[in-house]
């Protein structure tokens, strides 16, 4: 135990020390910066103050600078998830309804907490929180702490709670005895209801409006549009007016229809999409969010679905078709991986869905890093290796752009120029 518990002590001296450098030099096998998609052999990264100071080959760094040698690893632009939900934990170990009913908000807090920290660890430094289920605006306290120092997790971008159809969401009320019971969001009806959520939610916070524009209503369980078109448009005005944009979740092709008429800014999962509604999306630059660990990941909780050995079902069916669809239609593609319905940590698992789909790895990167900084508005801050960029960096063993599993175990992570992870001395 001795020998471990020594070399243990040298790693975290050594990860404290190169953290809080003046300079720090990372020499990496590779650089791939998801600038142009390409991986740049022989190039170097140098971090100064938080900041990216300067990225390419033969880099001269100023007297003092230290240098971390990387072996056989590809240093990239920290990873970006813009679909996750750190106030949930997968469904196997509690059900939504009861995580909702049961769980004090401490137990969320507490629990969100250890699962930013496992987040970042996992090299994702970036997250849209797309809403707490019933935590309130538990998020923007969590968005604080992590900001001020307090707590380690990834730059936050979140929503507090959606919004939602009155009667459209649950926990159901015709499920349970008791008539009011406690919402996983804000419910509006009307016009003025919508517009006045939208200002709840921006007053309580919120950075993005998240917005229900389906649900399970139908009287045999079928999705059906919750909002109007013009309640739609309303929204998304009130939202842009105060500077927010507005996240669409949607699984049938209608709801998809109207939330893209109505100007929304992204889409959520798209099950249902036609390709006339996908060109729609892509006529008026409407980023989409597959989520299809979702979709997999319910399988496995409720229809005995095995990876591998089972017919995939017809969620499943539904949701690679879809994915195809966009893809070939042209849509712009982010990464958003709805993790928090499976443990969190593993969101590179939407990845490694997206190239089993026809992603190349690299195209699957771009979406984790370029292309969700852009949908998020933070294209001129994170998700590229570009000098003046935020340090958020990652290093992962061999080339991810031709193996994206390599993304699952980062061997080094770093958010505003501080070392998270870093490899043992």
């Amino acid at each position: 135990m001795r020998p471990m518990l020594i070399a243990l002590l040298i790693a975290l001296i050594t990860c404290s020390s190169l953290a809080h450098a003046d300079g720090l030099l990372l020499q990496p096998d590779r650089v791939f910066t998801a600038e142009d998609g390409e991986v740049h052999a022989g190039w170097s990264v140098l971090v100064q103050d938080g900041k990216i100071a300067a990225v390419g080959p033969q880099l001269q760094a100023p007297p003092g600078t230290r240098t971390l040698r990387l072996v056989d690893a590809t240093l990239l632009p920290g990873l970006i998830d813009a679909h996750a939900h750190l106030f949930l934990h997968p469904y196997d170990q509690a059900l939504w309804d009861d995580q909702v009913l049961r769980e004090s908000l401490a137990t969320r807090v507490l629990r969100a907490s250890v699962q930013a920290r496992m987040t970042l660890e996992a090299g994702y430094t970036t997250v849209r929180d797309l809403g707490t289920e019933g935590a309130g605006n538990a998020d923007v306290r969590l968005r604080e702490a992590i900001d001020s120092g307090l707590i380690p997790g990834p730059t936050l971008r979140v929503v507090t709670r959606a919004i939602v159809a009155t009667g459209a969401y649950g926990p159901m009320r015709r499920s349970y005895a008791i008539d009011e019971l406690p919402q996983g969001a804000e419910e509006a009806s009307g016009l003025e209801q919508v517009a006045s959520a939208v200002r709840h939610q921006v007053a309580a916070g919120a950075d993005w409006i998240k917005v229900y524009a389906d649900f399970d209503i139908g009287t045999d369980g079928s999705t059906r549009p919750t909002f109007s078109e013009a309640e739609l448009r309303v929204l998304v005005e009130t939202a842009h007016d105060l500077g927010r944009r507005v996240a669409a979740h949607a699984y049938s092709d209608e709801g998809m229809r109207r939330a893209a008429l109505a100007g929304v800014d992204t889409i959520e999962h798209g099950y249902g999409g036609t390709e006339a509604t996908f060109k729609l999306m892509k006529a008026r630059g409407i980023a989409y969010l597959p989520t299809l660990s979702e979709m997999r990941s319910k399988a496995v909780y409720f229809d005995h679905y095995v990876p591998g050995v089972s017919p995939p079902t017809a969620a499943i069916v539904a949701s690679n078709r879809a994915f195809r669809l966009a893809r070939t239609i042209g849509v712009m593609i982010g990464a958003g991986s709805d993790v928090g319905v499976y443990p969190h940590g593993d969101n590179a698992r939407e990845l490694v869905a997206m190239v089993e789909l026809g992603m190349s790895p690299t195209e699957a990167l771009l979406a984790a890093t370029r292309v969700d900084a852009d949908i998020l508005g933070l294209g001129g801050e994170r998700g590229r290796i570009r000098a003046g960029l935020a340090a958020d960096l990652i290093a992962v063993h061999g080339d991810p752009t031709r193996d994206i599993g390599a993304t699952r175990q980062p061997m080094l992570v770093m958010k505003n120029g501080v070392l998270v992870r870093a490899p043992a001395p």
